[in-house]
């Protein structure tokens, strides 16, 4: 590799690990004594989750210990050698779970229909499964900060909910905790990373092949603001952690009817008739067209 290659190769290995690192920490997602399945799919993705885990588990001042598990499903094509001869290459610890999920979801799902939800519920039930037979204490997934992004404005344009995948939750059995180590990273450098390090990537032919996805589009909306507006994603992620449950309309999440008056200033309380400064206008955030001030005056 030429040098400048190299040198930017570097620099994006030092960054990724130290956002993996950074989102273990701030979420406590892995502690001493901790077995970790990785759930490896063969996509870029994960194997770029257990490289830099392994990476991590050598440098780490705490003990832990990783396992990679593929679930086979049995997809027309899926070459079954791949995996195994990969991570024995690298002397990781593995196991391969073969469950014909596949036909369950061509059987049940209409041509033309979306799989992926039947798909990952499938391939969750197998997977806390296995968690279990393998003793793990934690399920680390390959999801990254665009995966997060996307799925906060699927929920809110097609669920209603303010709501994405969290970096850190309790399985739906209540056994295990998942973590997202990747949850800090953006898909791109996931992406260069993959390519530097030369991974065997596997396509999944089964939701690959669907072009109209409802995540597809978001996907792409994303990519052009991204472009057309740098920083706007790092900005939407940072506000997902920034939330002010008494600035929304939730009365589950925060006590509305209960609100009294008193003596005290209230640190979250009225700034209605402040005025608001945004540092991308309204017209950036809808993508041109209609003209609004960025400043909101009483």
């Amino acid at each position: 590799m030429p040098r400048k290659e190299q040198h930017n190769a570097n620099k994006l290995h030092k960054r990724l690990r130290r956002l993996v690192g950074a989102a273990i920490s701030d979420f406590n997602m892995i502690e001493p004594g901790d077995r970790v399945m990785v759930c490896l799919s063969g996509g870029k993705d994960s194997y770029a989750l257990l490289d830099i885990l392994r990476n991590l588990q050598a440098h780490a001042p705490l003990q832990f210990e990783l396992v990679a598990v593929n679930l086979d499903q049995k997809q027309p094509g899926f070459p079954e050698h791949v995996l195994p001869e990969y991570l024995s290459a690298i002397d990781m610890p593995f196991r391969i779970v073969e469950q014909d999920t596949y036909s369950v979801v061509k059987r049940v799902i209409p041509e033309g229909k979306t799989t992926c939800s039947l798909c990952s519920r499938l391939r969750r039930g197998v997977l806390y499964r296995v968690a279990g037979e393998l003793g793990a204490t934690k399920i680390a997934l390959g999801h990254h900060r665009d995966d997060i992004l996307e799925t906060l404005f699927l929920n809110l344009f097609y669920g209603g909910k303010l709501k994405t995948m969290p970096p850190k939750l309790v399985s739906d059995n209540g056994k295990y905790i998942v973590i997202r180590p990747l949850a800090y990273c953006k898909e791109r450098d996931l992406a260069a990373y993959a390519d530097i390090e030369n991974f065997p990537i596997i396509p999944c032919n089964l939701c690959g092949s669907q072009k109209n996805l409802q995540r597809q589009a978001v996907k792409e909306m994303l990519q052009q603001w991204d472009k057309k507006f740098p920083g706007r994603l790092e900005t939407m992620f940072t506000a997902l952690q920034n939330i002010q449950p008494s600035h929304l309309a939730d009365p589950a999440l925060y006590d509305f009817r209960g609100l009294k008056t008193g003596t005290e200033p209230v640190a979250d309380g009225d700034r209605a008739f402040d005025p608001e400064t945004f540092e991308l206008g309204m017209e950036e955030i809808l993508g041109g067209g209609r003209k609004f001030n960025t400043a909101l005056n009483p």
